[in-house]
């Protein structure tokens, strides 16, 4: 699989499927995945930031890079006294991949370690590419690998991972994140809903790599999943200006402090879902990463903001987007999540 990312940062184990699939805007997706046509199946038409939203971006970035590089930090050292240094980074593709090769680089600086780093494919409701853990598995003991992803929102594809690898023993269930406001892991570093600057973009922070993809026509059965290769966009690719800027503040010393809300964030989405009458809880994103995606390539209802952060510049992008796609936005009271994204119901539209 190409990716505009260093072959020694990262291994893609995905098939090139570039140029036989057509995206599809947000609208006819939404329609179709609520008609039971799974959302592997199809790509979204990318989103193109405008100027003021890209503005939003860098102030975000510069905001926020040191939290990020903390937290990355502290999950990189929590990660290299669980498994040592002969652990296997496998980042679930795209989200994943930036934080593995953050984490891999601190390990390099810190532990003086060049550990693999591979990214996969995990797709809910469909499970964990199989070719792939067959390809990692003839490389790799199973105790070295190690799986990671950006964030978690309400712990579905932490719930997908671990029935996933149910017939792999010895591998490890269990996901490294920078950020779980879920609090469903403790392999992460911080427990709180902080920003991750490349939540706010699409594939122009993810290796120009599109969302991974699966449909019997086009992924054979001893292929990998699939994913594009957006050449196109890159003169607009800010890849590795994410990865150095957070990497610019790496302190191999450096702590963050973790508040932790009690109880777990599923429960909180549960009574979101009540009080807003949403009978589906896929529908419900929380979190700033996850509400952030509900903007970029899904078909929102409304966004919710805690009102302590209605002012908080790590919401101004999600604020931006919502006014952008003409989005209402309404202050709800939450625990574990400053935001949330609530998906429009569109099956009888």
């Amino acid at each position: 699989m190409r990716s505009s990312y260093r072959d020694e940062d990262v291994i893609f184990l995905l098939k090139d499927i570039t140029g036989q699939v057509q995206p599809q805007p947000a609208e006819e997706r939404e329609k179709l995945i609520q008609s039971g046509k799974h959302y592997c199946e199809m790509l979204p038409v990318e989103y193109k930031p405008s100027a003021q939203y890209m503005k939003v971006y860098r102030e975000a970035l510069e905001h926020y890079s040191q939290t990020v590089a903390l937290a990355v930090g502290k999950l990189a050292d929590k990660i290299v006294t669980l498994k040592g240094g002969r652990v296997v980074l496998v980042s679930l593709a795209r989200a994943g991949t930036p934080i593995g090769i953050l984490v891999k680089h601190f390990i390099k600086l810190k532990y003086g370690i060049d550990v693999f780093h591979y990214s996969i494919s995990i797709i809910r409701g469909k499970g964990i590419d199989n070719n792939a853990m067959k390809y990692l598995l003839g490389l790799h003991s199973p105790e070295q690998l190690l799986f990671l992803d950006g964030w978690i929102g309400k712990g579905a594809i932490l719930n997908e991972l671990k029935k996933a690898l149910a017939p792999y023993p010895g591998v490890a269930d269990d996901i490294a994140v920078v950020a779980d406001p879920a609090n469903v892991t403790e392999l992460c570093g911080t427990h709180e809903d902080i920003l991750i600057p490349s939540s706010c973009l699409n594939c122009t922070v993810s290796g120009l790599v599109s969302r991974t993809f699966l449909r019997d026509d086009i992924i054979g059965k001893d292929d990998f999943h699939g994913a594009v290769f957006y050449r196109e966009l890159e003169k607009d690719d800010l890849s590795y200006d994410f990865i150095e800027s957070i990497e610019d503040r790496f302190d191999i010393n450096g702590t963050i402090p973790d508040r932790k809300a009690e109880g777990l964030g599923i429960d909180e989405v549960k009574e979101i879902a009540e009080y807003f009458g949403v009978t589906d809880i896929n529908l419900i994103k929380p979190g700033i990463g996850e509400t952030t995606r509900v903007l970029l390539r899904r078909v929102p209802w409304k966004i919710l903001i805690d009102r302590r952060y209605a002012q908080d510049s790590s919401v101004a992008h999600i604020l931006r987007l919502a006014e952008e796609k003409k989005v209402p936005v309404e202050m709800y009271p939450m625990m574990h999540y400053k935001t949330c994204g609530i998906i429009k119901r569109l099956a009888d539209a």
